[in-house]
């Protein structure tokens, strides 16, 4: 499947786009390759793209008064990232958004948007969604970080995003759960060998 037709089949699964409708909206896309360790979004700079993961993964974080690193966000294959609040406002990010592995991006730029939504409302619905979907799951990942203890907190994530569990550094996944590397070495150690 060619990188478009992912993006295609990945609309189209959510939204009732006719084939002309969904070529016409992937048209818009620009295909980036985007090397392990490369930033996409930066601090101070504006996120001019939005970006929809055709290979690889990536790690969108910020760093503390004190130099420590909070992973707020990952992205793998059929995801999107950005700094979001710099992205929808246009103003200076706050966020580190970098490539785990050698990756290849679909990216839409905001004003490119812009003009798709003015279009079609087909087309400001899918992003509205979109939208709709990033809050709802930001407001979970709060809720579980204050209501839940880091051991529950790990077996969420591990049960709902094996796939994040695996294939992500061990500090970045740590970061993304609050807890040192050390800590969550114990908490997977735990989980191969649990007590008898």
């Amino acid at each position: 499947m060619t990188d478009f037709a992912k993006l295609k089949a990945h609309i189209q699964k959510r939204h009732s786009f006719t084939d002309s409708e969904a070529n016409d909206f992937c048209q818009n896309f620009k295909m980036t390759r985007v090397k392990k360790r490369q930033f996409i979004v930066q601090p101070e700079f504006t996120a001019k793209n939005r970006f929809y993961v055709v290979q690889g993964s990536f790690r969108a974080y910020v760093i503390g008064d004190e130099g420590q690193e909070h992973t707020i966000q990952f992205a793998i294959e059929d995801w999107w990232i950005t700094d979001y609040n710099s992205y929808i406002f246009q103003q200076p990010a706050s966020m580190f958004v970098m490539a785990l592995e050698d990756s290849i991006v679909l990216q839409i730029n905001y004003e490119t948007e812009q003009e798709l939504k003015k279009r079609k409302h087909l087309y400001e619905s899918f992003f509205r969604v979109l939208a709709e979907h990033t809050a709802a799951h930001m407001a979970r990942r709060v809720i579980l970080n204050l209501t839940k203890t880091a051991e529950q907190r790990f077996e969420f994530v591990q049960e709902r995003y094996p796939e994040i569990v695996n294939r992500v550094p061990q500090y970045a996944l740590a970061s993304f759960l609050g807890i040192t590397t050390e800590y969550l070495s114990k908490l997977r150690n735990k989980r191969v060998s649990p007590k008898s």
